[in-house]
């Protein structure tokens, strides 16, 4: 393999802004490693090789005059719910959606003037939902990436592109990263535009990314966030400096949440202790606590908006080509026109106090942390267990899984922390100071 599709997205930003390596080579380094190895791991949906060249050409001439974005020349993945413009996007069932569109969506659109490359669009499951993908985990192909940016984990991890968006709904970009030895990010709600992304579930719907550092998923949301008028769910909140907040972090104050804790696996719960003692020993403040309000409460009240809102998006296309769904995404959809709209009041209003109920969590912690997952990833039958996540982001919290380990399997597992709604740079402190107590995985094997 390459040195050169080793380069995290901070690193292959500063080898093309010094030329030390051209974004052209970087591009071919990678386009040779997918050649090499998707045969086996099957992330990408569309490899756009003569656009990527071309657009890397661009940023080589740019680096040459002085000029170019903070991400000048470095190749990003899209997943395949996400509008690229000229590109397909067919979001993992091209029997029921095949389009080419004429725009990119906001996020898109914020890397590309970054001066990010865009080297294609990586599989998704079934319009971001929980039937299984084709795609492999790149650590054991008998295993699950995760889902359902799928193909973003798997060639986040397997060296293919050294960062790639992602969505989660439930726990679709912590799980995956974790599950694949990546780093993971899903922000606030309303920190990035979904403009331009295929809706799953309008109010917990949201833009995230999966790189293989804290210092590169600085420098992705340094680009990608802020404030977008054309998006209803967007929020006007100020941003902050990301990459100031990884650059010399101090020992957080750390939360274990033991409802959490205490229904992983039990290898899962003792790596995660494990874990939790060697930060505690390097410096960290370390408390326990629980959760103000019932674990399956919440999961039950993401269920019914989830259910109910994808239902809803989803209401035409079912009634007129039901047989062609995915059986679990049509299962979803079909549960969810059965749920009575007071029900559906009630969980947003139960959502409401959920929310600031488990604010307490925060005034004696700078994030709360548990395990990514209940467990290692499993076999491919399924996308993984989301409930570790999901109470997350039908709150709206920030969240990142980091790599802490590997399991007796050799297979990656992942420590979650999340932080107070806004304060991605007091999680992204966090989580650089654990990085650095931890080390960083290598590659699979």
């Amino acid at each position: 393999m390459s040195a050169l599709a080793e380069l995290g997205v901070v690193e292959a930003a500063a080898a093309v802004q010094t030329r030390t390596a051209s974004s052209v080579e970087l591009v071919q380094a990678l386009l040779d490693r997918i050649a090499a190895t998707d045969a086996r791991i099957q992330a990408w949906e569309t490899v756009d090789a003569d656009g990527a060249l071309a657009q890397a050409r661009r940023c080589d001439d740019a680096a040459l005059r002085g000029h170019g974005g903070p991400l000048n020349g470095v190749p990003v993945g899209v997943k395949d719910i996400y509008h690229v413009a000229g590109l397909p996007t067919r979001a993992g069932c091209p029997a029921l959606y095949d389009r080419i569109p004429r725009d990119d969506a906001e996020a898109v659109r914020r890397l590309r003037l970054a001066g990010a490359v865009i080297l294609g669009k990586t599989v998704t499951t079934a319009f971001a939902t929980v039937d299984p993908p084709r795609t492999r985990n790149p650590w054991n192909l008998e295993r699950t990436p995760g889902g359902s940016s799928s193909g973003s984990a798997a060639a986040v991890a397997a060296r293919q592109v050294p960062a790639a968006l992602g969505t989660q709904t439930a726990g679709s970009v912590l799980r995956p990263a974790a599950y694949c030895g990546a780093v993971g990010v899903k922000p606030t709600f309303g920190r990035i535009s979904r403009r331009g992304v295929i809706p799953l579930a309008w109010s917990l719907d949201h833009v995230g990314f999966i790189v293989r550092g804290v210092a590169d998923a600085a420098a992705l949301l340094t680009a990608l966030a802020g404030h977008d008028p054309a998006d209803p769910g967007s929020r006007d909140r100020p941003t902050e400096n990301y990459l100031a907040a990884v650059a010399n972090p101090a020992p957080p104050r750390l939360a274990v949440v033991e409802d959490v804790l205490e229904r992983a696996e039990p290898a899962v719960r003792a790596h995660t202790e494990q874990v939790v003692m060697r930060l505690l020993r390097a410096g960290a403040a370390v408390q326990f606590v629980r959760l103000p309000e019932s674990f399956e409460r919440l999961l039950a009240v993401h269920q019914v908006i989830l259910q109910v809102e994808t239902a809803a998006v989803h209401a035409r296309l079912h009634a007129e080509r039901a047989d062609d769904y995915p059986p679990r995404l049509r299962a979803t959809v079909e549960v969810g026109k059965l749920i009575p709209g007071e029900a559906y009041l009630r969980a947003q209003r139960l959502r409401a106090r959920l929310r600031a109920e488990m604010r307490a969590l925060f005034e004696r912690a700078d994030c709360l942390v548990m395990p990514t997952a209940s467990n290692a990833a499993p076999d491919p039958s399924t996308t993984g267990d989301v409930r570790f996540q999901a109470i997350w982001s039908l709150l709206g919290w920030p969240a990142l899984s980091l790599p802490s380990g590997l399991s007796a399997e050799r297979l990656p597992l992942g420590l979650q922390l999340v932080a107070a709604p806004w304060a991605e740079s007091t999680l992204l402190g966090a989580a650089s100071w654990c990085e650095q107590q931890l080390g960083r995985l290598p590659g699979p094997p």
